[in-house]
């Protein structure tokens, strides 16, 4: 049996997508599953032994509709038996067209369903504490009525070595090895997604006021300025427990890094997924104009919390549309004091701190 699954959005798409793969592989462990993806995200997929064949969407794809062409041809040839298209876009039904797979599985929606012989309901409010993002990907194996337990966990496999070099860089930055520490998912994916640096700033200042920590800092060396900017505006107290200059060269030494911190908090994106899938407690903020109910995945109260401008000001956000909260984002920003969550925070930190160990 040969399977294709389709997902060539952002890390954190990819890696919760990542799931189908996974139960795929439970229930026919003879298959070939083939993973079509970003070439972006690949870094996500390493060590999953549940993928036989990543597949890359590049840019040429996306900018060349002759080598979008040749791309549905090489699908076509690999003549897959089932086909499960999670991203549902232009991009990808014109690869599930041309595939010509035997069984093809998607989101039920106007227009595209005649592409797929399985749509399934894109269901518009979460069931349980999973959340949309994780319930409408495992709505997708549905139609295969697998026997075997489903897995709704995504998951980061981490190398020894990758582990020893995380652990080597703590040592080369003296990370003081009796405290737990909390990487600050510094900035998102865009200035929309990114909670005001000077709030941010006081958001570090509660995580040092609440614990004897160490406190890494998620960027790019590219937004140094934005967080030097955060740095700045820290206590004096709070930043002698900010490892600043502790980073990873690479996303893969990245999730090193992150596997051997005990928590994260900030703002929702790819490094919180992948935090979460490697079991770690995660406090999320989320943009104004980003729907919680999708991304707010395990739930809990305790080791999974987030908070939302409608948590608070719902009166800023009810009645409009996702397109005019994006285009009101940053005003919307400004009134998300982060005054109202410190007492979540420390409440976060409390429950966690203290219950959990490397």
């Amino acid at each position: 049996m040969k399977i294709l699954v389709i997902q060539k959005k952002m890390i954190g798409d990819v890696l919760v997508s990542s799931i189908i793969c996974e139960n795929l592989r439970a229930a026919y462990p003879a298959a070939q599953i083939d993973y079509l993806v970003s070439n972006s995200t690949t870094s996500v997929l390493e060590g999953n032994s549940s993928i036989d064949n990543i597949i890359l969407f590049e840019e040429k794809h996306r900018k060349n509709k002759i080598e979008l062409l040749n791309l549905g041809v090489q699908l076509r040839n690999e003549k897959y038996d089932l086909l499960i298209d999670a991203y549902s876009k232009l991009e990808s039904w014109i690869l599930v067209f041309m595939s010509n797979a035997k069984r093809k599985i998607s989101y039920k929606k106007p227009g595209r369903n005649f592409l797929y012989t399985d749509n399934v309901p894109f269901e518009p409010f979460p069931k349980t504490n999973l959340g949309l993002a994780i319930e409408r990907r495992l709505s997708l194996l549905e139609p295969l009525a697998l026997k075997t337990p489903i897995d709704p966990i995504p998951k980061l496999y981490v190398s020894e070595k990758e582990n020893q070099d995380a652990i080597a860089l703590f040592e080369k930055h003296n990370v003081q090895k009796d405290r737990k520490t909390v990487m600050i998912s510094l900035l998102g994916s865009e200035k929309l997604k990114t909670y005001p640096l000077g709030f941010m700033a006081k958001v570090v200042d509660y995580v040092a006021d609440n614990g004897d920590v160490n406190i890494l800092f998620n960027y790019f060396p590219k937004q140094i300025a934005e967080a030097k900017t955060v740095f700045n505006a820290c206590k004096p107290s709070t930043q002698k427990k900010i490892y600043f200059d502790l980073l990873g060269g690479d996303l893969r030494s990245f999730i090193g890094l992150v596997n051997q911190c005990d928590l994260i908090i900030g703002n929702d994106g790819g490094a919180i997924n992948m935090a979460k899938a490697l079991n770690k407690p995660s406090f999320i903020i989320f943009s104004p104009w980003i729907e919680k109910k999708i991304w707010a995945t395990f739930e809990d109260g305790i080791h999974h919390l987030s908070v939302h401008l409608k948590d608070y000001r719902p009166d800023l956000i009810e009645n409009k549309t996702e397109k005019k909260l994006k285009k009101e984002s940053l005003a919307l920003y400004e009134e998300f004091k982060p005054e109202y969550f410190k007492d979540k925070i420390s409440l976060f930190l409390a429950q966690n701190l203290t219950t959990i160990a490397k």
